[in-house]
């Protein structure tokens, strides 16, 4: 795919304005207003407000629409709750918000493989484009979903990718099955009795005292419960109790947040029981009650068998057989996308774009999208949409 200088240029300025302003997940209302504008331009027929803000375009092609012959690209718009500090000209205006996640990129690329679709259509069948809200931990895939995004639309296969600062620019990583785990997040509250800790600790029920064995326990239910060919996270990553200024007194409650990973179910179940049960035992030891609250963020993300030999295949035939990383293994982050996938048949892809320029990871304050790679989204989502569509028509 040749690249156009000008549309290159026209992308990347698209991608460092909504860098400068970016917005939070089911708020991305002005993130919509551009894109809808940019369809408006290019007089492409979408559905606004899907799932909150999201947006569905469509783009037929010129050998006609077959009702039995679609396929869905997806990216997400959202942001995340941080200062940015990568100093790049085009930094947040938005104070505590930043695209530290690269959505900014995922969006102008699903752009430019809309207008390479649109200016090259001799194809048959639709290509939708969705423009997915909230992708950050808060529900927008399910939200999506929910309002009608596969019963509305006839979508017969959906891909996705997602920028990886892991990988070298020019590399792909993409397996069959379970690419990212599965997400929970879990809360507990140990309800003590506080008191004096110098003069009477003992007729105390000490909450920090309880969520130290807590914490530590915890951290070996994966080691010990769990299949050690099933990968698995516990992490406990935030505890707050008492006061410093308070050196001497001990509180009536401590408070733990965390989350768990997990490749299938099985080992996310497990994980789950097994923090039941300590929360349970460590409670009526000390005779205090723990309140445990799991929230399910998260779906594994499970590429379909047919769908990542599609993009083998596309990804040798547009880069390369040395653009495929070999024994490419799934990743514990988690992504939204699995919602979708849960409902349809697709692939999730993790394209390269680490540098010698861009080597700080997702979610890092000095995060930067790698605008050398938008070449590379256009030219895969474009040909995925493509050999889908060729696919389904050989059926």
């Amino acid at each position: 795919m040749e690249n156009n200088l000008d549309t290159l240029d026209h992308l990347i300025a698209f991608r460092k304005d909504i860098h400068r302003h970016p917005e939070l997940g089911f708020f991305e209302h002005e993130t919509a207003r551009k894109i809808c504008a940019y369809l408006d331009e290019l007089k492409v027929k979408y559905v606004s407000g899907l799932g909150g803000t999201g947006i569905v375009a469509q783009v037929v092609g010129a050998r006609g629409e077959s009702s039995d012959k679609s396929v869905g690209l997806r990216a997400d718009m959202d942001a995340l709750p941080l200062d940015e500090h990568s100093g790049v000209q085009h930094s947040s205006l938005n104070t505590g918000r930043m695209h530290a996640c690269g959505h900014d990129g995922h969006t102008t690329m699903l752009l430019g493989a809309l207008r390479y679709l649109l200016t090259n259509d001799d194809f048959s069948g639709t290509v939708y484009f969705i423009f997915q809200p909230a992708e950050e931990g808060v529900g927008g895939g399910r939200a999506m979903v929910d309002d009608g995004l596969f019963t509305r639309f006839s979508i017969n296969e959906i891909f996705g990718l997602h920028n990886w600062p892991d990988l070298p620019v020019g590399k792909f990583g993409v397996i069959a099955g379970p690419i990212m785990a599965s997400g929970d997040r879990f809360d507990i509250k140990i309800n003590g009795r506080g008191g004096h800790g110098g003069l009477n600790p003992h007729g105390c029920i000490d909450p920090i005292r309880i969520a130290a064995e807590l914490i530590h326990k915890a951290h070996t239910i994966v080691s010990r419960e769990i299949d050690p060919l099933s990968p698995a996270v516990l992490s406990v990553c935030a505890i707050e109790s008492g006061s410093l200024d308070g050196f001497n007194v001990i509180p009536d409650t401590a408070e733990l947040s965390g989350t768990i990973r997990a490749i299938d179910d099985e080992a996310r179940s497990s994980v789950r029981s097994a923090l039941q049960r300590l929360c349970d035992s460590i409670g009526e030891y000390y005779e205090s009650k723990i309140d445990l609250t799991i929230d399910n963020k998260f779906l594994a993300t499970v590429n379909d068998f047919d769908a990542v030999t599609s993009a083998r295949k596309v990804i040798t035939y547009c880069f390369g057989e040395a653009a495929l990383q070999e024994n490419y293994k799934p990743s514990m982050a988690s992504e939204d996308f699995s919602e979708m996938l849960a409902e349809c048949p697709g692939a999730y892809i993790h394209v390269g774009a680490g540098d010698n320029e861009h080597t700080h990871g997702l979610h890092s304050q000095k995060f930067d999208f790698n605008d050398k790679i938008i070449p590379y989204g256009v030219e895969l989502l474009s040909n995925l949409a493509l050999e889908s569509l060729e696919k389904q028509s050989l059926r």
